[in-house]
């Protein structure tokens, strides 16, 4: 029977020993699973952290980018604004020019239409305020012109048109015109006149 016992023992020892292998090898690969998982969720935390702030990078710039676009825009919104505002007190002045400036001017634009058509007999047209004084002073007017030009030329005023001053010059036909009323001169050098109002106004 002492031997029988001696066997049992001995079959629940080497047991106990293998209960506690496997209990010591589970708890390992249990903690080296924990340890796996620990550093799977680090690296995942770390990368989504990452892509966290690159987004929040991304983000960033394109608020700062369409800030400046929108500043960008009200700028030039407001110099646009300004160079309007010159250009509109610009055609305010032409159109209340005093005598002594507006005459001599007439004459200079028409010179410049005769010269431009190539004919020594026209019409001239503009508002009434123009036509009343190039017929107040019709001889003057003339004798100017021959001045500017070195040659007799032959006017006829027209019929009034909407403007703010200058003239229109048409051949005696009228098949052929010149516009040099201001709107017209303004128009056609307004890049020009732009650009020189905006460096004025903002170097």
């Amino acid at each position: 029977m002492e031997g029988a016992e001696l066997i049992i023992q001995e079959i629940n020892r080497e047991a106990e020993q293998k209960i506690q292998y496997i209990l010591s090898e589970a708890r390992e690969e249990a903690e080296k699973l924990k340890e796996e998982a620990r550093k799977r969720a680090e690296a995942k935390a770390e990368w989504i952290l990452r892509k966290a702030k690159t987004q929040a990078e991304i983000e960033k710039q394109r608020i700062i980018a369409n800030a400046k676009l929108e500043v960008r825009k009200k700028k030039l919104a407001v110099q646009e604004e300004l160079i309007r505002s010159v250009i509109e007190s610009l055609k305010e002045r032409l159109a209340n020019l005093p005598e002594d400036e507006y005459f001599p001017m007439l004459v200079e634009l028409t010179a410049k239409a005769v010269e431009e058509l190539g004919t020594d007999k026209v019409i001239v047209r503009s508002n009434e305020r123009t036509l009343k004084l190039i017929v107040e002073r019709l001889p003057e007017f003339r004798e100017k012109l021959k001045e500017f030009l070195g040659k007799d030329v032959e006017v006829t005023v027209g019929e009034p048109i909407q403007t703010i001053g200058g003239i229109l010059v048409e051949s005696s036909d009228g098949t052929v015109r010149v516009d040099n009323t201001f709107e017209a001169r303004i128009e056609r050098f307004e890049s020009d006149l732009r650009a020189t109002i905006a460096k004025a106004l903002f170097g």
